[in-house]
């Protein structure tokens, strides 16, 4: 685990309060790991589904991070670090670039289920962090985050964002000619994952240059991702990536 120090996030960052968690808490995780494990163990991707395995994650019980970290920190050298909510872009980027991530431990009302507006501790856990026992993926996170901390343009950050959009969050991979979701949004909402799987969205090769040029919508399930072959495909991208922004070619 990083021990750099952080300047932009480090008065973001809490402890978390493990024996606060409420039964009806613990309750809900349950109800929310239920509801989309079965979905999950079908169209994850054996990276994500061997990374559940190695954090430790419980089906009944909600994930205490200080347990998630000690298990991933000897692996890939980062952390789940528990945040009191969204950060702004620089302490973001300053998190990913020092392999801490930033992990809110709020959880979804039993009323929310399906959806929340903003990332939760489901989001950020059940979503994201087995991804990170992949040591690939691991470094081309931190990487991004590395890139990102350094530039201060607007525009070309916007553009690295689809990057971390396509991969991080609705990313797909090709397994045995079969395609696998392990981007968090897809991971974490059976909506989106169902959307892919159901053929509704459209499905491209990961090129480097159409995913700078495809704008982000939030507002509506995908019409088009992209599927990558391995994970060291998005590590070169986006070495290829940074050449760009640093040479004014982004």
């Amino acid at each position: 685990m990083s021990t750099e120090i952080l300047s932009a996030a480090a008065s973001y960052i809490i402890q978390q309060d493990y024996a606060a968690y409420t039964e009806e808490q613990h309750q809900t995780w349950a109800e929310l790991v239920d509801h989309l494990l079965p979905e999950i163990e079908k169209h994850a991707a054996q990276e994500y589904l061997n990374g559940f395995e190695i954090i430790g994650l419980e089906r009944d019980r909600l994930p205490n991070l200080a347990s998630i970290t000690e298990r991933l920190a000897p692996r890939t050298g980062w952390s789940s670090t528990p945040v009191s909510g969204f950060l702004p872009a620089p302490a973001f980027f300053e998190m990913l670039g020092t392999r801490r991530f930033p992990t809110t431990i709020w959880l979804r009302s039993r009323e929310s289920l399906e959806y929340t507006p903003e990332p939760d501790i489901f989001h950020d856990v059940f979503g994201h962090v087995p991804m990170h026992a992949h040591p690939v993926f691991a470094s081309f996170l931190e990487h991004y985050g590395r890139v990102c901390a350094s530039i201060s343009d607007a525009n070309i950050l916007e553009k690295l964002g689809r990057i971390f959009w396509y991969t991080v969050e609705f990313g797909l991979i090709r397994e045995q000619d079969r395609i696998k979701v392990y981007g968090s949004g897809l991971i974490s909402s059976r909506s989106e994952c169902r959307n892919v799987v159901d053929g509704h969205c459209a499905v491209r090769e990961f090129v480097l240059d159409e995913v700078l040029n495809t704008p982000v919508k939030v507002d509506e399930l995908h019409k088009l991702l992209f599927v990558v072959s391995s994970f060291d495909q998005i590590y070169e991208s986006m070495h290829e990536a940074e050449k760009r922004a640093l040479s004014g070619r982004l």
